[in-house]
């Protein structure tokens, strides 16, 4: 897996001051360097890095405007395609998209064109600027959403733009989805997400929460209540395990629920907060996507000595993006590669206490294009580990689709839509995770837009008695 040069590289904390505390890591731009870095784009007449933009946003308009010094403007230019861009410029791989097209990037460094989209979010908010809201002529038709993650919300905010009366249900108390639950604090700040939120509400989006669509009602009780379209957003929720001996022992963690307890129900604040989260000393994270370096960076600061990411394959072959990979290392988290576990032993109290670990070597390309691991007989050893956190991916959430007989899934229990991303109920749209199974934010907004145009073009099509 290549990975593109990153462009400018923002100041950060010193990494012996944040593993300490919860605090966001990047510090953001200056003025000053966000229009330096602008002025180095070069205004290409066929833009690649728009293709490589999944909710469309005019690339060269808004960093000229960065390069100019006109902020708001570039800030409403992204606007334009884009609700949340406070939090695309912190968590979208922008390196792995648009910058990944840039043509600077194949000479050495892209434009940091991630950072220029925080730089203009963060620059409103540090200027007190209050968001210009339009709100259009209600069109009088209802409309639901089902999650409040980045699919959802981007579905919400694109149908409220045309006129709709959306509304969301989210089955947590927070809506964010994993922007809230599954990003940490010093990545994602949760001020910085409920901003955004309180964006879309400004176009009449409401967010009803603690309701679990199809259980608390369902699809058939919410039409009797006026709504005409449904789109799911609902993510993949269920977290995959390895199968192996000892995975049921306490002190090991799904990432699921190790990061929902320190993000959402905030157990780094414990006892200030009253969820409790046990780590010990040594901590072992198997995988090496994201979600693996977020809980590893989170198990540092909250008190393990050692913090060990266990992955089957080589650092080229890692996931997460490259900036979160370094400062992972930067906080001191070591990487065990070409290892898998085998078998977990514990303690007379059902406590794990070390980890079977076998040595692999890499083979053949498998279905990922990666490499795969083949595992070296005989290369076994113990690692003693207090508390393991597993995150090696997550499925589709599957209460849902459990209360709708006539939803069509795949083998794996994804969500199965046609090219205008509606389901095989009429009126009944999903994207996101559910669909494609867990990706990126940015793939999950593109999804949410898309379904949007295609739930208005339904509801345009149908009658005048039926809407």
């Amino acid at each position: 897996m290549v990975k593109v040069g990153l462009g400018f590289e923002m100041k950060t904390q010193d990494p012996e001051d944040r593993i300490n505390n919860f605090n966001e890591v990047a510090l953001g731009l200056t003025e000053k360097e966000a229009v330096d870095e602008a002025r180095k784009c070069l205004n290409c007449k066929k833009a690649a890095c728009v293709d490589g933009c999944p909710v469309e946003i005019d690339i060269p308009a808004f960093v000229q405007y960065v390069a100019n010094g006109e902020f708001e403007k570039a800030l409403y230019k992204i606007r334009e395609k884009n609700f949340l861009p406070a939090i695309c410029g912190r968590v979208c791989p922008q390196e792995d998209q648009c910058e990944k097209m840039c043509i600077l990037a194949k000479k050495g460094k892209a434009v940091s064109i991630g950072n220029l989209e925080r730089f203009v979010a963060d620059w409103e908010i540090a200027n007190n600027r209050k968001p210009r809201v339009e709100r259009p002529a209600s069109r009088g038709m209802k409309v639901a959403v089902a999650g409040s993650g980045p699919a959802g919300l981007t579905c919400a905010g694109e149908l409220a733009k045309m006129g709709y009366d959306v509304t969301i249900f989210e089955s947590l108390h927070k809506a964010g989805g994993v922007l809230t639950y599954g990003i940490p604090e010093f990545r994602l700040p949760k001020k910085i997400v409920g901003l955004d939120l309180e964006y879309l509400k400004g176009f009449g989006v409401k967010i009803e929460g603690n309701f679990l669509t199809g259980k608390t009602k369902t699809l058939d009780e919410l039409k009797t209540e006026g709504f005409k379209a449904f789109f799911l957003g609902i993510g993949a929720g269920l977290p995959y395990f390895l199968g192996v001996e000892g995975e049921n022992l306490n002190g090991i963690y799904s990432a699921n629920e190790f990061l929902t307890r320190t993000n959402l129900m905030k157990s780094y604040l414990f006892p200030e907060y009253d969820t409790p989260i046990k780590v010990g000393n040594t901590v072992g994270v198997i995988g090496a996507g994201n979600v693996a370096m977020d809980s590893a960076r989170c198990a540092l600061r909250l008190g393990a000595k050692e913090v060990y990411i266990i992955y089957r394959r080589t650092e080229r072959e890692m996931p997460a993006r490259i900036d979160e990979i370094n400062r992972a290392k930067e906080e001191g988290v070591r990487f065990e590669l070409l290892t898998h576990p085998t078998k977990f032993s514990g303690d007379e109290n059902g406590w794990v206490k070390e980890a079977n670990l076998l040595r692999n070597k890499l083979g053949e390309p498998d279905s990922s294009s990666r490499r795969r691991p083949v595992p070296i007989p005989g290369s076994e050893f113990r690692m003693k580990l207090d508390t393991v956190v597993c995150a090696i991916g997550q499925g589709p959430n599957p209460l849902l689709p459990r209360t709708l007989p006539g939803l069509k899934l795949n083998d794996d229990g994804n969500i199965i839509v046609g090219k205008d991303h509606m389901t095989s109920i009429e009126g009944v749209f999903a994207g996101g995770d559910i669909v494609t199974g867990a990706a990126t934010v940015i793939s999950a907004m593109g999804a949410g837009k898309k379904a949007a145009r295609a739930i208005d073009n339904y509801l345009k099509a149908k009658p005048a008695s039926a809407s």
